[in-house]
Parts: structure tokens; C-alpha cells; sequence
């Protein structure tokens, strides 16, 4: 409509494009950064819509921007330094890596396994944050009282998952509950600690969690033929993660995201 005026301005630090009329009164603002627009006349969007033609590309959306769900209000109130959410995939054994000197022989294994474990929960990370698009949210090196770590905890459609990460580099892998054999070593309890993991998981966030191994890189996982695997515990090989983004009907896409929100906070694993 002639006459409509169009003004650039900043409000609050973004940028908007005003529309009055050409005796000052407002009509509408848009919020480029969001492409939104606010109208004070919704009986002149139309007009307000023509006027704007020339400044704005791509869609436009009309209306007030979304009541924040509690669990938003809740991210927007957290504390930078109380949020895990920006935690990388091994965040705990960086330091730990840094910290390891490079010089007797046995320092060096200890450097090279850690440098092993490090690049499997990088590997399996990437994975967990693909499926996103699935509707899961990840966190990586979830802090725990004692120094102790989970190392990914998914919260999607199937449910929550601890995740513990086995770096097996091209070894063979034998799971006889408790305890998982790499190779000619020691066998070791991973599937007790990934059992831990969980429990640990559950009780800070007052919801059920599932414990899963994933085994990265193995030439061979055998695992007990009945039931194939410890029954309560999900064993996969890191080429099988994919498939939890099939996985559904547990929690609804408001409960991941309320879960989401109380696990990224810190002060929830006080009490695990």
C-alpha cells in the first residue's frame, strides 16, 4: 500500500524494520534475524506484507515468537559454567592427556591407550550427534561425584541411554558377563560399570535409564549366544549405533526435552 513507511532500527541489539503510517503510527516490526513479523494491525498484514516486499527475502513468519516451554525457561536460567551441553566427546581425557609426559615406555603405552579411548569417543560421539535429525539429544563426559565420567548419555524416542565407549582396535572382543576380555589382556568389568553408569544416571534424574556398551573397531564381538548379549545391557558395534535412530516409542519429544534440560545441568549430578 503507498503511503506505508518502512524504517531500519535496532532494538535491544537486533536489527527490525518498522512499517507506520505516514504519521508515525506502527503497523508491524520485523525481526530480521528471526524473519518475524509482529503486528499491531493484523487487519493491515497484507499491506504491511507489500510494504516489506522489497526489504525481506525468503519466508515470513507472522505472529508472536513461541511461549518458552519449562524446560527452555530452565536452559535460558542456567549458569554458563553449569552447562554440559558444550562438553566434547572424551572432554575428561584431554586433560589427562596433557598431564601424561612422553618419555619412559610405559608412559607412552599409557599415553597411546588414552589417545585410543579419546579418538572412540570422538568416533562414537559424532554418531550420537547425527541423530539429532532422529530427535535425540546428546551429551558428552557427563560428570559424576568421584572423578568418574559417563562417557555419552542419549536421551531420545527409545529412552535414556548411558553410554560406555570400548575402544577395541581391530581386536577381538569377548563379553562374558560381568566382564568384557580385548584381545590376550585381562578381562575387565566394563559391562558391571556400564550397568553402574546407568544407575548412577537414573537416580540423579529420577527417570529410567538403559545401560549400553559400544565396541569400536573390533575384528570380532562374541558375546553369550543366549540371550545374545548381557540381556539388560545393549551391546553394539559402532557401526550399529545408526539403528537407535529407528528406535521409538518410550519418551515423547516434550520428555526428551525436559530430560535434556535437567541432565545439561551440573548441579543434577551432585546427587548421582
Amino acid at each position: 500500500m503507498a503511503g506505508l513507511r518502512v524504517t531500519p532500527a535496532r532494538h535491544q541489539g537486533r536489527e527490525r524494520l518498522y512499517v507506520t503510517l505516514p504519521d508515525g503510527t506502527s503497523l508491524a516490526w520485523y525481526d530480521r534475524e528471526e524473519s518475524r513479523l509482529s503486528l499491531v494491525r493484523p487487519d493491515r498484514e497484507g499491506d504491511v506484507l507489500a510494504a516489506l516486499a522489497p526489504y525481506v527475502t525468503g519466508e515470513v513468519t507472522v505472529g508472536p515468537p513461541p511461549v518458552p516451554t519449562p524446560a527452555e525457561l530452565d536452559r535460558l536460567s542456567l549458569h554458563p559454567d553449569d552447562d554440559l551441553a558444550p562438553n566434547r566427546p572424551g572432554e575428561a581425557l584431554y586433560a589427562d592427556l596433557d598431564a601424561v609426559p612422553v618419555s619412559a615406555a610405559g608412559r607412552l603405552l599409557h599415553r597411546d591407550a588414552r589417545q585410543d579411548a579419546l579418538a572412540a569417543q570422538r568416533q562414537v560421539g559424532e554418531v550420537l550427534d547425527g541423530l539429532e535429525g532422529a530427535g535425540w539429544r546428546v551429551l558428552h563426559a557427563v560428570p559424576l561425584p568421584g572423578a568418574a565420567f559417563i562417557d555419552h548419555l542419549a536421551i531420545g524416542p527409545a529412552g535414556v541411554l548411558a553410554v560406555r565407549t570400548l575402544s577395541a582396535r581391530k581386536q577381538r572382543v569377548r563379553i562374558a558377563d560381568p566382564m568384557v576380555r580385548l584381545g590376550r589382556s585381562a578381562p575387565v568389568p566394563h559391562v558391571r560399570w556400564a550397568r553402574r553408569d546407568a544407575e548412577r544416571a537414573s537416580l540423579a534424574l529420577a527417570v529410567a535409564v538403559a545401560p549400553a556398551l559400544v565396541v569400536v573397531g573390533p575384528s570380532r564381538l562374541e558375546t553369550p549366544a543366549s540371550p545374545p548379549g548381557p540381556p539388560d545391557v545393549r551391546v553394539l558395534r559402532d557401526d550399529e549405533l545408526g539403528t537407535l535412530g529407528r528406535l521409538g516409542g518410550v519418551l515423547k519429544p516434550a520428555d526428551v526435552e525436559s530430560v535434556y534440560a535437567a541432565a545439561r545441568n551440573r548441579n543434577t549430578w551432585i546427587r548421582a
